[in-house]
């Protein structure tokens, strides 16, 4: 009767294709989560602010509009998944978590920002009549095109970066954290929690991402895109992403709104981009470098993370993040030491216990013998 059960661990594999949503369908959104509020809408679908009953925390969670089974909007539901799959995490892409379908629904658990995005930003300050400021601007620049960065280096590329795309994560700040530490000296607390940390922004939205060498294009946001991926010319497929991020910037700076057809737009994908009176000639120059109407005229990301008028930027960016790295490594030597005296005093616990024990006799059978075991890991 035991042969019965003695299934190989061949049989438990993963499947070798791609399983369709329609065959993976799992009810698990109002068991987990506590719906807060609507935060964004989209052609996919609506994203709603949630927190998760088991851990607490907040996440972005985005469901499909309708049963998305065979149609477009699987295929950019999927394709969001695997390239984060792909790329893992990165401190300037929006972090994803989970993602199952639900009575053939797509719903995908992702970071939540707690800035929005930079379009709503934009429409914020055009009711406001405000505009972000140079310094900001550089800002944005630098840290979107360090996403970038890394999503080029694995040999990707989004394709509908815009600032509808462009997330804003305002952190709750060094000082925050730190409250509740009372090993830190007054002194290196001080000087930990001496400014307020800057905004980091993140690329969100993968459903457009695709490989440099085997590219399959859905094509994003025409406002956004170069003439030649229109053109379906992909030879240069990342240069195509410095020309939406300067756009987005363009737009950021009150450039927008940007033209869906006609003689402007036109004039902007031949390299002819206005200037903007209240910034500075240099980044107008760079700005119109990255819409060169011949894509191979335009600078890399490489050369942007490391162009000269954004590096006093990145020494910025810089020393916020050192401030975060040194207040995580205060925390942790703090939590190891707790671990460290939890562990000792149930270690003293179990050798007072086993001395009133009475000694265990073996048994020749063993519970659960040749009954395969599963094991269920969720990494956050």
């Amino acid at each position: 009767m035991d042969d019965e059960y003695d299934l190989s661990d061949t049989e438990f594999e993963n499947p070798s294709k791609r399983v369709a949503i329609h065959d993976s369908n799992i009810s698990r959104y109002n068991a987990e989560f506590v719906e807060i509020s609507k935060i964004g809408c989209g052609e996919f679908g609506s994203v709603y602010k949630c927190v998760n009953r088991l851990d607490g925390c907040t996440y972005a969670v985005k469901k499909s509009k309708k049963p998305v089974a065979g149609s477009i909007l699987e295929k950019m539901a999927l394709n969001e998944v695997y390239a984060h799959a792909v790329l893992g995490a990165h401190i300037h892409v929006v972090r994803y978590f989970s993602a199952w379908a639900e009575d053939n629904h797509m719903i995908i658990q992702n970071e939540f920002c707690n800035g929005g995005s930079l379009a709503d930003v934009i429409a914020r300050n055009h009711v406001e009549g405000q505009m972000f400021s140079e310094p900001q601007l550089k800002e944005i620049l630098l840290q979107v095109a360090k996403g970038l960065e890394y999503i080029h280096n694995q040999g990707l590329v989004h394709l509908d970066i815009k600032p509808g795309n462009i997330f804003i994560s305002h952190q709750s700040g060094v000082k925050d954290r730190l409250k509740d530490i009372q090993e830190i000296p007054e002194d290196e607390r001080m000087q930990l929690t001496s400014s307020p940390t800057s905004p980091i922004y993140k690329i969100g939205d993968l459903g457009h991402v695709t490989s440099v060498l085997d590219p399959k294009v859905e094509e994003g946001d025409i406002r956004y895109l170069p003439n030649e991926i229109l053109q379906e010319d992909y030879s240069h497929l990342p240069r195509g992403d410095i020309f939406s991020l300067a756009l987005s910037v363009y737009e950021c700076a009150g450039g927008g709104p940007l033209p869906k057809n006609g003689e402007e737009w036109h004039r902007i994908r031949e390299g002819m981009l206005g200037p903007l009176r209240h910034l500075s000639h240099d980044l107008n120059e760079l700005l119109k470098d990255m819409v060169a109407a011949d894509p191979s005229e335009r600078p890399s990301v490489l050369t942007l993370v490391k162009h000269s008028i954004l590096c006093q930027q990145s020494n910025v960016v810089f020393t916020e993040l050192k401030k975060e790295l040194n207040a995580a490594k205060f925390q942790n030597v703090v939590l190891s030491r707790k671990l460290k005296e939890a562990r000792s005093a149930t270690t003293d616990k179990d050798k007072t216990s086993a001395k009133f024990q009475h000694p265990v006799v073996n048994s020749s059978r063993m519970v659960g013998k040749k009954v395969n075991r599963s094991m269920s890991v969720t990494i956050y």
